[in-house]
């Protein structure tokens, strides 16, 4: 069994991709994580979290039963251990959509994992993606965009950093990845100096500057 773990600031198409690979690789599965906060309209128990209380999270926290978790927003979420299990029992791979720090804390127990980081090409393209969602504010994109900052500077452990510069081009790397029945661990180099540039480009970038002064910062 490989574990496939794929992380990627928000906005970066990691989402629209890995569902996309849900469809066309039945060998996958995705992992359900448990998380405390209470079901939005429409999700289902066990099909998009696994919902319990803070109680019985930190009972499980206390008992070992996850692989990694973390505290977001005041709500708990964490992938567990007895889930992957059951994934294998299925026959099939388990398929892990966590934050860097989720792979920070599980790497040390997947030994049979495989990383992959999806970055956006530019700064101006991620914002633009954040942009395009017309849902949230100024400050509320300006707040989704520091995180994905956050994300990208501290993305080092991964085996594989795939540009999402074009998406039926980025599925296609993808999706090549996860059939290879052995992936490659390509050189993470190109990825990490892209992620080098990317900080650069936020703590200089004339563009920024303007944001943070709409912002009042």
């Amino acid at each position: 069994m490989t574990v496939f773990v794929v992380s990627a600031p928000s906005g970066a198409g990691k989402t629209t991709l890995n569902r996309r690979l849900l469809k066309e690789c039945p060998q996958l599965e995705m992992s359900i994580s448990h998380t405390t906060r209470p079901p939005r309209k429409g999700e289902k128990e066990g099909d998009h979290y696994h919902f319990v209380s803070r109680a019985e999270f930190e009972a499980m926290v206390q008992n070992k039963a996850f692989i990694e978790w973390a505290e977001v927003h005041g709500n708990l979420y964490g992938t567990s251990i007895e889930e992957l299990q059951r994934i294998e029992k299925a026959g099939k791979n388990p398929l892990l959509e966590i934050d860097v720090q989720g792979w920070r804390k599980a790497r040390p127990l997947l030994r049979n994992a495989f990383s992959i980081f999806i970055l956006p090409p530019s700064l101006k393209d991620l914002w633009h993606r954040l942009e395009s969602r017309g849902s949230d504010n100024l400050s509320h994109r300006w707040l989704r965009f520091q995180n994905a900052m956050d994300e990208i500077k501290n993305a080092k452990d991964y085996d594989v950093f795939l540009v999402n510069r074009d998406l039926e081009t980025a599925f296609g790397e993808l999706k090549t990845l996860v059939l290879s029945d052995k992936p490659e661990h390509r050189a993470q180099q190109e990825g990490l100096l892209l992620c080098e540039k990317l900080n650069e480009e936020f703590k200089t970038a004339d563009w920024i500057k303007g944001l943070k002064q709409q912002l009042g910062g």
